[in-house]
């Protein structure tokens, strides 16, 4: 039996971003143009993290998403480990290093940080951390702050990493929504809904019975997907 979203209900779920600004207008446009044609009582946008961090444009992208939305959607954020990551810093500054190998220096560059400056003085994470917050705009600040992990909808979940096998949907762990992979990409048994989740880079969409990965790598290889879902049918838009 084919998974459904309520009756009604027209559904996009964007994966990872990782600061390609560019892309995520190019493929709002699409969504946008896509939804009008549409007949739907209710249309929702779901975004499943990974906003920040490796490509140039983090700022940007939380701009977009906060001011730049298509309008007449209901919108989801998820929380994606990346803005964790930035989260981590935030709230303890000695968790620079893991932030900076995993692509932090470009988000702070995107805010107007002089990272260059920064390395090439040898400053203390604390330095990094009161310049990152010196230009974070407050209203970026509560962005992060207060993104979801799970948005349940008809016989879809969607989170950014997946879920722990054997576990109850409403028992799952935090740090597993964020950053499980192996457990989660190799198991064949279902869910209990079907999983709609990013993290995990590949080529294409996946689909499985009990999975649909939506992360194509958008900072590597330019292109962005969104799952479109509705009247248990489901096809994607690429940029």
């Amino acid at each position: 039996m084919s998974a459904h979203v309520p009756e009604g209900e027209l559904v996009y779920a964007v994966g990872d971003i990782h600061g390609r600004s560019d892309l995520l207008a190019k493929l709002l446009r699409q969504i946008e143009a896509d939804a009008a044609r549409q007949d739907a009582a209710n249309k929702t946008l779901i975004f499943v993290g990974d906003y920040v961090d490796r490509g140039p444009d983090s700022r940007g992208v939380v701009e977009i998403l906060l001011n730049a939305l298509p309008e007449g959607f209901s919108v989801h954020f998820l929380k994606g480990n990346h803005e964790q990551l930035l989260l981590d810093f935030l709230d303890d500054a000695g968790r620079l290093r893991h932030w900076r190998v995993n692509g932090g220096e470009a988000t702070m560059a995107s805010y107007g940080v002089d990272v260059d400056q920064l390395d090439k003085t040898g400053a203390p994470p604390e330095s990094w951390r009161e310049a990152f917050m010196d230009k974070l705009p407050p209203a970026h600040f509560d962005f992060f702050r207060h993104l979801g992990l799970q948005v349940p909808l008809g016989d879809y979940l969607f989170v950014h990493a997946g879920v722990r096998p054997g576990v109850p949907l409403y028992a799952q762990d935090n740090f597993d929504l964020m950053w499980i992979r192996d457990a989660f990409l190799d198991e064949i048994e279902p869910f209990g809904k079907v999983v709609v989740h990013g993290h995990t880079p590949t080529s294409e969409p996946v689909v499985r019975s009990n999975r649909i990965g939506i992360d194509t790598g958008a900072v590597f290889s330019g292109r962005l997907t969104a799952l479109r879902l509705k009247n248990g049918k489901r096809s994607f838009l690429q940029t």
